[in-house]
């Protein structure tokens, strides 16, 4: 199923590739920082980072920004609150929240590759009160009850 999804640029994002799929199986859209300066994050520290766009999705869509695996691996950077849940109505800028769960300074600058962007359909969904739930096996254990 094919969904069209307006993208705009923010002002001074104009010299900044749109989101790309980098590869013709990928399924995460790469997000840009648009910084405008270099920015350093030292080991434990957390920032917003500005993409420089702004979506505007059918409704029964969702994006999420998700962590890029390379920079998880390789530098300890990661995305908090992931996946980060972009609903369909929201038109500000994107932000990414990256923290540094490495050992050494790590440097963001304009136009690094920083996390991706996954599309998803969102099912509607009605919620509707019980006064019993059916019994299963599990029950109500959760939170690692299985074991390691």
């Amino acid at each position: 199923m094919l969904f069209d999804v307006k993208i705009q640029r923010t002002a001074g994002a104009e010299d900044l590739p749109l989101p790309q799929q980098m590869s013709e199986g990928a399924s995460g859209f790469d997000l840009l920082a648009a910084v405008t300066e270099e920015i350093q994050l030292s080991p434990g520290e957390r920032k917003l980072i500005p993409t420089g766009i702004k979506l505007e999705m059918p409704a029964g869509l969702e994006a999420q920004v998700r962590p890029r695996s390379g920079l998880a691996l390789k530098h300890g950077v990661t995305t908090l609150n992931s996946p980060g849940t972009i609903d369909a109505d929201y038109r500000g800028e994107i932000g990414v929240i990256l923290i540094h769960c490495g050992s050494d300074p790590f440097t963001i600058r304009r136009g690094d590759r920083i996390a991706q962007l996954v599309f998803q359909s969102v099912p509607v969904v009605r919620l509707v009160p019980a006064a019993t739930l059916t019994v299963t096996q599990r029950g109500s254990g959760g939170f690692g009850h299985t074991g390691k």
